[in-house]
């Protein structure tokens, strides 16, 4: 059920709600944007995508050197090539990860020595070298050193032996390198012992690194860290030693990846102390580490940290009711005055909050502000969510004393909010419509043959986040089944959201009875394992009043942690606002009108583009429309398009984010409304069988296919191919939606890293070059996914050729082409 705001006011206010105020006369700095990296975040060129890559502005990732054996993808110099041009900033090589055991095999110095030569001199010789950091050692407080030990003769020591092994690493990267940024101690955990000495240590010796970095990787890292930071900080002063640009290049545990109300805990945290921090690798390379499903689609983690790089302007004071305090109400906030926007990214508790904005400032806002409030919720590690939903839109006057207090009420524990302040001036807001909804656990229905699991939890940190921190598991017996009674509201069509797990290793049924009718099958693409959360949607049609909606062991081992009931409205319609979108060149804000969806309007003039990120639930058509003072151009997958104002385009989108930038001349921009479902209407699909194969591809029989089978063996020979002809009703560009399965894996033998790989295919169409595109691994060989490629064809027939000439490409199920303007 969704979080409310009430009217302002002290009718309004609920007994004792939290309080969380931001103070937007307390600025602390520009916004760094520091808490948005990740450990093998990614895999490989393409995986994750450009279009999801690009709006979080990642400012750093940590990743192996190239042809490290630790991992097998995941290299820093291969993966640079998407990470640079989608505007990350800077990579962390993680040395000795070039070792393939773990804990690192530990042959001494001398054998280490050569293949740091190796990786500096490579990483010397590419083109963008000043955007790596050398980080020579990997947690040496237990790792080869063991300089956590108790006893102090032998930390003093393993240390020595430590402090030595890195003056001579050091010196040797700086005698290959000499700009080299060289980034340490790296510990696991904080150690005030350690850094004292290592301070005095490496200033004596002038080995100081350009980056300080340690991990904070506990439950109780949100409570310790500050108390780390200044410590550290503490240090540096005595030592003499200017402040040193800090990255906490691992962070955060399984039970807070994914989970936007843990995450935001974690980045306010860091971006109040100004220093970068990259999320740590528990599971799969090329997803940043939770927040990506599949390679293109967002989660609701996704979504809060593209709010958090939509903050502009400085960081403001934020005081939280418990600071440094577990699992508890936090947040973080920005003002930019340029923009006239204020914005406060919270979460962490469930029940209400007040969230009282002090000294906001009347040259900039006025008497009145419009509070835009919206909520990025849990969908799983591998679970959709569609644009964060706007829950309300109020115009607020400004109290005497200079603040503006945003009721909050029904908060969610792992959800994150946004309330966006901006002038309020005439007209008046759209109202939010904010649909009935209902949750219910699966711990608290009626369960046979199945039994309650406790998941990720302060003590037990590392384990998979779970709603409630139970779920439902066991489900393997031919009466397994949970019963959920449910109670709705009025007739009509519901969403079901399912948030599962499937451990069988392919694709898994049960059996939806509603109400002990006939039931319908409900099938479940499969997850990493069987607490690596997914969710599935289907329609159920209810009456008003009490059911019983029965989920059954079908085909294979489903976990269930919890379902929920929507109403359903139509088609799904999302308005994404002007003024919060990015920007380049230079436009205007402009803040006199506050109606539609009350941010005001950007201000667009030759030169400006505004770029929006759309969701779509699914590969297909869509109905775009610009709410605009004057005609703008559209420019998506590579093809551009006029729209006039008002004026509704049906445009293809791919599954999860669609990157659509927007220019003109010159005019006032409120938002880009997108509606529909995917038509697959005016597509062309191909099965596979339609292809001409040769050099050993072949057709291949499943019942899990569209059709009944897929093309396998393509590829590993220049002669192995497949051919599609397709017939194009009109020249232009046009979307190659592929349809592919593979389940490529290399055991590195660590407990818990799942070594996925990627395969890649060269795609060739009519005469023009073929182009490489990577595929990432579907979690089985049975499930399907898609990749979209945008490609121009001829009116007619056109050639379609799927190849790789080094190894092998992926199965391919079918293939569907929409053109771009529809």
């Amino acid at each position: 059920m969704a979080a409310t705001l009430p009217a302002a006011g002290p009718a309004a206010a609920a007994a004792d709600p939290q309080r969380l105020t931001v103070d937007l006369g307390a600025p602390e700095g520009r916004v760094m944007l520091g808490a948005n990296g990740s450990l093998y975040g990614l895999s490989d060129d393409g995986v994750p995508s450009d279009a999801v890559m690009e709006p979080l502005k990642i400012t750093s990732i940590s990743q192996k050197p190239e042809g490290g054996a630790q991992h097998p993808n995941g290299d820093a110099l291969t993966v640079s090539r998407s990470f640079f041009r989608t505007g990350g900033g800077e990579i962390n090589v993680m040395m000795q990860d070039i070792y393939a055991k773990w804990p690192y095999e530990d042959l001494g110095i001398d054998d280490y020595l050569p293949k740091v030569d190796k990786i500096v001199k490579e990483i010397a010789a590419d083109p963008n070298s000043d955007r790596f950091v050398y980080i020579p050692f990997n947690e040496p407080d237990q790792i080869w050193y063991k300089l956590d030990v108790e006893d102090q003769a032998q930390y003093e020591k393993n240390r020595d032996r430590f402090f030595q092994d890195w003056k001579t690493v050091y010196q040797r990267i700086r005698a290959i390198d000499p700009d080299a940024r060289i980034a340490g101690p790296n510990e696991a955990a904080y150690h005030s012992r350690l850094l004292k000495d290592f301070l005095a240590f490496t200033k004596r010796e002038n080995v100081v690194p350009q980056v300080m970095t340690w991990h904070e990787l506990g439950s109780g890292s949100l409570r310790d860290f500050q108390a780390h930071h200044d410590d550290y900080r503490s240090l540096e002063r005595a030592a003499g030693i200017a402040p040193l640009k800090i990255n906490i290049d691992e962070y955060a545990n399984r039970r807070d990846l994914s989970v936007p109300g843990q995450l935001v805990q974690w980045v306010s945290m860091f971006e109040r102390n100004k220093v970068y921090a990259n999320m740590a690798y528990w599971d799969a390379a090329g997803n940043l580490s939770g927040h990506v499903v599949r390679s293109n689609i967002p989660n609701g983690g996704w979504w809060l940290f593209r709010w958090y790089a939509g903050l502009t302007g400085d960081t403001v004071k934020v005081t939280p009711p418990r600071p440094n305090t577990i699992d508890t109400l936090q947040g973080l906030a920005s003002l930019d005055t340029s923009r006239r926007q204020a914005q406060v990214l919270l979460g962490g508790t469930d029940g209400d909050s007040d969230v009282v904005v002090k000294r906001v400032p009347r040259s900039v806002f006025g008497r009145m502000v419009t509070a835009t409030v919206a909520e990025a919720a849990w969908s799983g590690y591998e679970g959709q969510h569609a644009a964060p939903r706007v829950l309300a839109r109020t115009k607020v006057k400004v109290a005497d004393d200079g603040s503006v207090t945003v009721p909050l009420r029904g908060l969610h524990k792992m959800s994150a909010y946004r309330i966006v302040l901006t002038p309020g001036s005439s007209g008046t807001p759209s109202a939010a419509s904010v649909p009935w909804s209902a949750s219910y656990e699966a711990e608290d229905a009626a369960i046979t043959d199945g039994k309650v699991y406790t998941q990720g939890t302060v003590s037990n940190a590392n384990g998979y986040a779970a709603s409630g921190t139970k779920d439902v598991g066991s489900l393997n017996q031919p009466g397994s089944k949970v019963a959920f009674t449910v109670n709705v509201p009025k007739d009509g069509t519901y969403d079901l959201a399912i948030l599962y797990g499937n451990q069988s290793g392919g694709p898994a049924t049960q059996k939806l009875l509603v109400d002990g009718a006939d039931p319908v099958t409900v099938s479940y693409p499969s997850t990493e394992n069987w607490t690596y959360r997914a969710k599935k949607d289907v329609g159920v049609r209810l009456k008003a009043g009490m059911h019983q909606l029965v989920l059954a062991k079908g085909v294979a081992e489903v976990t269930l942690d919890r379902i929920d009931l929507t109403t359903r409205t139509g088609a799904a319609v999302a308005s994404y606002e002007a003024t919060l979108a990015d920007i380049s060149g230079r436009p205007s804000y402009d803040y006199s009108s506050s109606a539609g969806v009350g941010t005001g309007a950007l201000v667009l003039r030759s030169g400006d583009k505004a770029v929006f990120d759309v969701y779509a639930p699914r590969d297909g058509y869509y109905t775009v429309t610009p709410r605009t003072s004057a005609a703008v151009k559209l420019a998506l997958h590579g093809e551009t398009v006029t729209a006039a104002p008002g004026r509704p385009l049906r445009l293809y989108l791919v599954a999860g984010n669609n990157r659509v930038a927007m220019t003109s001349g010159h005019s006032a921009v409120r938002s880009l409304d997108v509606s529909g479902d995917g038509s697959a209407s005016g597509t062309l699909s191909y099965e596979g069988a339609s292809a001409t194969l040769a050099g050993g591809a072949k057709l291949v029989d499943s019942p899990h296919a569209s059709a009944g089978s897929y093309i396998g063996w393509l590829g590993n020979s220049p002669s192995s191919t497949a051919e599609f002809t397709v017939d194009a009703p009109r020249a232009g560009r046009y979307m190659l939606v592929v349809h592919y399965a593979h389940n490529d894996r290399r055991d590195n033998g660590h407990a818990y890293n799942t070594d996925i790989m990627s395969r890649t295919a060269d795609i060739g169409v009519g005469g023009a070059a073929p182009r490489k595109v990577t595929f990432k691994n579907t979690w089985s060989w049975d499930d399907y996914w898609t990749v979209g490629v945008p490609v121009d064809l001829a009116k007619g027939a056109n050639k379609v050729t799927f190849g790789n000439a080094t190894a092998w490409a992926p199965n391919i199920d079918r293939i569907e082409l929409g053109r771009v303007v529809g």
